[in-house]
């Protein structure tokens, strides 16, 4: 089975920490002998836009990234595709995204059976215009935003998800209320099934060493990961550190634009580190050595990186939105409502004092992401449906 996989992020030594759980599922895959080639392709503003500072600034990024590497034996390419600002709101830009790909599969002679697009949009409507093109069949896996957020933006946006999701083969979603959501919209329903994660990583303590991580001792540790934009709820957990005492410390994970705001403002100075992007193992160790995990999103599909904290035991503090409440199950009641920085704070000084968090809570959460959320179990699963078409 070669299977071409479509998705607009895939770590790199540019971003690290973009779409590794990508990886994760395509490293199970290959294990299964599915044999993938990801296409991941990059947008680029034509000239007249980067008289915008911040429209040349990401042109140049773009720029950088490898047009073809090999990440653990699978290939990755990444076409430039031309862009246009805010396209997922008018101007659609699968088309333009199909044509960068067909360019490439003839370019260099890819061949494949089908096509699996991550996120319906703008890969779901790629990978429709592709399976016509070259006969095969493609499917989709569902994310969260785009089925939440993408297409409500106008009645173009919803063109575009209902063409892309009602043509598919397949419809994958990683949520049970996203697959939900998914029919109410469609009338299709997608089979639940979550990527998961590489459980055999998840298995260290606090103490798991690593020389160049300097974390202040004898703090509470919070640690948040993540993009670091609005969205993600950085305004209300910034100004919850703010009312939280000095025995607090808040590492943030990942880059953005909210990332000058935080390093300029003086009332977190002493009280935050921030890393930007950093490979999925550093993650991992930063992650083991918290005390607390926070993700205050205003929306979510099914966070990989809340699996991944509670495959390490640690207490969550996160949001009700999206598939996490379903995640949590009978413990969806210690989830806190988006845009509350009065929450986050009231919630970090809960656990505390002990009244929101047991060993038997952190135990049952732990079960639960063993028994469903195995990266190789769920692989499985991808591939019997893969062997349908």
């Amino acid at each position: 089975m070669r299977v071409l996989w479509i998705t607009t992020q895939y770590p790199s030594d540019i971003a690290p920490g973009a779409g590794v759980f990508h990886k994760t599922q395509i490293d199970a895959l290959v294990k299964l002998g599915v044999e993938v080639t990801v296409i991941t392709p990059v947008p680029k503003l034509p000239r007249i836009f980067e008289l915008n500072k911040r429209y040349k600034l990401n042109n140049q990024k773009n720029e950088q990234f490898p047009r073809n590497e090999k990440v653990n034996g699978v290939d990755v390419y990444r076409p430039l595709y031309t862009a246009l600002p805010g396209q997922l709101k008018w101007a659609q830009p699968h088309r333009r995204i199909a044509k960068a790909i067909k360019n490439l599969v003839k370019q260099e002679n890819l061949q494949f059976d089908l096509i699996h697009s991550h996120f319906a949009m703008p890969s779901g409507g790629a990978g429709n215009i592709l399976s016509k093109t070259f006969g095969k069949p493609y499917m989709i896996t569902l994310h969260g935003s785009d089925v939440n957020v993408y297409p409500h933006y106008s009645s173009f946006a919803m063109k575009a998800f209902k063409t892309a999701v009602l043509n598919a083969a397949d419809l994958v979603a990683v949520s049970k209320k996203l697959a939900l959501k998914t029919n109410e919209l469609t009338d299709r329903e997608p089979v639940f099934l979550p990527i998961g994660i590489n459980l055999s990583t998840f298995n260290f303590g606090r103490d798991h060493a690593v020389s160049d991580i300097d974390i202040p001792k004898n703090k509470i540790i919070l640690t948040y990961i993540g993009r670091l934009v609005k969205e993600k709820g950085i305004i209300e957990l910034t100004e919850a550190l703010k009312n939280l005492d000095d025995r607090f410390y808040c590492i943030f994970i990942g880059d953005g634009p909210l990332k000058g705001q935080l390093e300029n403002d003086k009332d977190l100075k002493g009280k935050i580190m921030l890393t930007g992007q950093v490979p999925n193992e550093m993650v991992t160790t930063y992650l083991s050595k918290a005390d607390i995990f926070i993700l205050p999103s205003y929306s979510e599909g099914m966070p990989t990186v809340i699996i991944e904290a509670l495959a390490l035991k640690k207490p969550v503090i996160s949001t009700n939105v999206g598939g996490v409440p379903e995640l949590f199950g009978k413990y969806s009641n210690i989830l806190i409502e988006p845009k509350s920085s009065q929450q986050i704070k009231d919630t970090v000084l809960a656990y505390i004092d002990g009244s929101t968090y047991s060993e038997d809570t952190i135990e049952d959460l732990y079960d639960k992401v063993i028994k469903e959320y195995d990266a190789e179990t769920n692989a499985k699963k991808l591939k019997e449906l893969y062997e349908k078409h």
